[in-house]
């Protein structure tokens, strides 16, 4: 006996600006920097590729690129797409060992 899954895709749990927070946030600690590319790449899904890439100035392909696994974009770039979301990129010190 086989078991039809549906494929899963994260976008679709990504239902408001906290939730894409946390999400991002869990995905820039990873040591993979693709992890983060990638779950960019779900949250700007999410809110619709088309209007992240109006909002940042950046082509609609470009963006695709900018935010495919492998991918090594500008600093700039990331910036753009963060604030195009509606988000930004804040740190903290890590807890004494």
């Amino acid at each position: 006996m086989t078991t039809d899954l549906a494929p899963f895709d994260a976008a679709d749990y990504l239902d408001n600006e906290e939730v894409m927070a946390e999400y991002l946030q869990a995905c820039l600690e990873d040591e993979n920097p693709n992890v983060f590319l990638s779950a960019l790449a779900d949250v700007a899904k999410a809110k619709g590729m088309t209007e992240i890439a109006r909002t940042s100035g950046l082509g609609r392909e470009s963006l695709y690129k900018a935010l495919a696994p492998g991918a090594h974009p500008r600093h700039e770039t990331i910036q753009k797409v963060v604030h195009a979301l509606g988000l930004k990129m804040t740190f903290t010190p890590i807890a004494a060992h």
